[in-house]
Parts: C-alpha cells; sequence; structure tokens
C-alpha cells in the first residue's frame, strides 16, 4: 500500500486512544442540497460524537450498499449524539452527482466528505498511494475529540451499520459508566462487567 516515493512516511497516523488533531472537509449535505464545510472543532464544540466513514469512489459498486445501510442508521446514531460523515477523495460535485443517480442512496441524508487532499484520509491511515482511493476505514471520535474506534476493511468487504450502531451504543454507555466495561455482543440493556479483583476468574458468573 505504500510507495516511499510517493506516500508521507513521516505523517502521523492518529491511533485508538489518542486526541485527533483538529481537520476540515467540504461536503454535499443531500438534506439541504447544498455544499459547506464540516469540522471536528465544531462537532467538539457542539459536543457531538462524530462518525467518519470512509469509502473508495463514489460511482462503484459495495459503497453506495454501505452509504445506504447507514442511512438506515443514521436517525438512531443523531439520538445517540453523533454526527455521521462519509468521507471519499471524490469531490463534492461528484457527490451530489452519486447521490441524484443512485437510487440506493435514496434514504442518505448526512454531510458527505469531500477529502480530495487525501490528508484526513492520511491521518486515519487508510489513503491509498497507489490508487488515490480510501480503503472502507470506520472511526468514533468522542465529543472531547478522543479516538475511541477503529474498523479498516479492503475494498471487497462491506460493512454493516448494526455493528457500527451497537459499537456507538456501547462507547455512549461507558462515557457514563467509566467503571465498566461491556462484553462481546454487548447490547443496551444486557449486562455490563466491572473489572477488579473479585471478577478474575469469575467472568461467566457475573454474566448470568
Amino acid at each position: 500500500m505504500c510507495d516511499c516515493d510517493l506516500c508521507d512516511c513521516d505523517l502521523e497516523v492518529v491511533s485508538v486512544g489518542l486526541e485527533v488533531p483538529d481537520f476540515d472537509l467540504e461536503t454535499y449535505n443531500p438534506a439541504e442540497r447544498a455544499f459547506g464545510k464540516i469540522s471536528l472543532e465544531d462537532l467538539k464544540k457542539a459536543g457531538k460524537w462524530t462518525v467518519l466513514v470512509f469509502y473508495p469512489a463514489d460511482f462503484t459498486f459495495v459503497c453506495p450498499t454501505e452509504l445506504a445501510d447507514i442511512g438506515g442508521k443514521y436517525e438512531e446514531l443523531k439520538k445517540l449524539g453523533a454526527e455521521v460523515i462519509s468521507v471519499s477523495t471524490d469531490t463534492k460535485f461528484s457527490h451530489l452527482a452519486w447521490k441524484d443517480a443512485e437510487k440506493l442512496l435514496a434514504n442518505v441524508t448526512y454531510p458527505m466528505g469531500a477529502d480530495t487532499t487525501g490528508n484526513v484520509s492520511k491521518m486515519f491511515g487508510v489513503y491509498d498511494y497507489e490508487t488515490g482511493l480510501a480503503l472502507r476505514g470506520t472511526f468514533i471520535i468522542n465529543p472531547e475529540g478522543k479516538l475511541v474506534s477503529s474498523e479498516v476493511n479492503f475494498y471487497n468487504v462491506g460493512r454493516n451499520a448494526d455493528e457500527l450502531l451497537r459499537k456507538m451504543e456501547a462507547n455512549v454507555y461507558l462515557a457514563a459508566h467509566p467503571d465498566e466495561a461491556c462484553p462481546a455482543k454487548w447490547k443496551q440493556g444486557a449486562k455490563t462487567l466491572k473489572p477488579g479483583e473479585a471478577l478474575v476468574g469469575k467472568v461467566f458468573e457475573a454474566l448470568q
């Protein structure tokens, strides 16, 4: 994926648990049918969780299925305090044209970010220097600006918005209950774990 004659080898990629540097993106907002801009700084000021959904390109094949899937969960994600931004290296004009042309995108109302320089994709380690496209990366940033979740797939494997929603629910819950932890497949209302000496070797019992 990296050609040292092309890439920014000294560029620091943000990792889970670290603060995300501020960034901004030009956007196409389908809900308003308007161009605009969005920044992490403004989202933090608004107390929002930020969900970045990188994808390879407009007018491709797996991508509209993913964006439509997330569109079906957008209202639930907003209720959790999140703003979703889909991101590719296409222009905002391409986003508008694709949204109008592709019927699968009918339910997409979240902002569509244009990372034409690839700088934001590089920041999250999903930029493919050989193609100029972004891999399928999903990142959750908490309202304080810390990266709390990262998922990256190759070009040919689509993601599942149900899992994104589950991870958002877990992260929002844990932000309010920092002494707890969510086990595998945790969903709202299920039992959590409280790490400590009493739990060592007794996780089975704690989940009954």
